[in-house]
């Protein structure tokens, strides 16, 4: 009874904005191909196969580390434009690998292919009739790498009794975190098992490689407003007059690159953007004012500010500086981030006004590393049928 009453409630809400949608795909660029894919019948080539749905670019990335045991015919499924860019990148060499946008729900009892074996959808997307579909289909159904963020829980426990539905269709739930399960727990979950981060299965590979510099490369990554100022504060008082120490700035969005740019001039140092002079150490302090060259950078640094920390962003992932052994400093504001912190080793956690004192004893720091995973990895693909 609640399956028909929500595809029913799903066909109303498709009528309605099929004209919206039809505009959308026609007047704007960016929707052109993931309108027409998602809202619209476009079957998928396999059956008999694997299924795995990851949301957007962030989730794609974590399934890196499985692309050496996708041997079998796979579908990958992602809603956003870059995840589904991503997806093409890493997977377009695998021609058992079909990589598409998710259809909108009340196409999913067509396209959902015949003799599905399982279906392996991440964190927190949680789609009734994917899951629904999948178990009519006969497939085993996971939810991987399972999270609820305390800002999300309030809301998912308003209407916990759509999400007990879910669950009811859903075999296995690896969750991240101890408290993840018992916010899981709260919306009907069962059959749950703390497994960590998948992304800490990542290996981290550079797409060029620059030259070290001789000395201490401090690199403030993915830092939001207010952060830029304070890290420079510091820097400046610490290092001005250092020829051993260098400053590389990268702001988390790209429309804040002006901005950063217009305070470093604030300052009498020397300082360049990298899409003009690359990393030029002749420089005091250099802005990235370019998009994917974060890990490139975290690969000849030797100390990291990771940003989002010194304010009440939540921070960002430390596993990719972590993977390259640099010292990592974090502000205390890393309520996102607790369980890839927890698969870390050495780090540093400050307030804003510890920062200072924290710079002038780096020498007392030790190298970041990433716990072993290797049991975590075996473990993983007997769960998902890939071993």
């Amino acid at each position: 009874m609640f399956a028909t009453i929500y595809f029913i409630f799903c066909g109303v809400l498709y009528l309605l904005f099929l004209p919206l949608l039809i505009l959308f795909a026609l007047l704007k660029p960016k929707y052109k191909d993931s309108i027409p894919s998602r809202f619209f019948l476009k079957n998928t080539r396999f059956e008999g196969c694997i299924w795995i749905h990851a949301c957007s670019l962030g989730e794609i990335n974590s399934l890196e580390f499985l692309k050496p045991y996708l041997k079998d015919k796979i579908i990958i499924s992602t809603i956003t434009n870059t995840g589904y860019k991503r997806a093409i990148e890493l997977f377009c060499d695998n021609e058992n690998i079909e990589v598409r946008f998710l259809p909108f729900e009340i196409f999913l009892p067509f396209l959902m292919p015949k003799n599905l074996k399982k279906l392996i959808v991440l964190e927190a997307e949680l789609w009734f009739a994917l899951f629904f579909c999948a178990k009519k289909r006969g497939a085993n159904t996971i939810l991987l790498n399972a999270r609820i963020s305390s800002k999300s829980f309030p809301k998912y426990k308003k209407i916990s009794f759509f999400y007990k539905q879910i669950f009811k269709y859903i075999d296995i739930v690896l969750c991240q975190s101890e408290v993840d399960k018992s916010r899981l727990e709260c919306l009907g979950a069962k059959n749950i098992e703390i497994f960590g981060n998948i992304k800490a299965l990542n290996k981290f590979s550079v797409s060029k490689n620059f030259d070290r510099f001789d000395g201490e490369l401090i690199f403030a990554a993915s830092t939001h407003r207010g952060e830029e100022e304070l890290i420079l504060k510091n820097y400046i008082d610490i290092f001005l007059d250092s020829k051993k120490h260098r400053l590389v700035i990268a702001p988390r969005h790209p429309e804040r690159f002006d901005e950063v740019w217009d305070l470093l001039k604030k300052y009498n140092i020397k300082c360049g953007k990298f899409s003009e002079i690359g990393l030029d150490y002749s420089y005091d302090i250099i802005l990235i004012d370019k998009l994917g060259e974060l890990i490139n950078i975290y690969n000849v640094s030797n100390v990291v500010i990771l940003g989002g920390s010194f304010i009440k962003v939540g921070g960002h992932n430390p596993l990719e500086c972590a993977f390259f052994n640099v010292k990592l400093i974090s502000g205390v504001y890393i309520f996102n981030q607790y369980t890839l912190f927890d698969l870390i080793e050495n780090y540093k956690l400050v307030q804003g006004d510890e920062l200072k004192s924290t710079l002038e004893s780096l020498q007392t720091l030790k190298n970041s590393f990433i716990k072993n995973q290797s049991d975590k990895l075996e473990k993983l693909l007997v769960y998902i049928g890939l071993n």
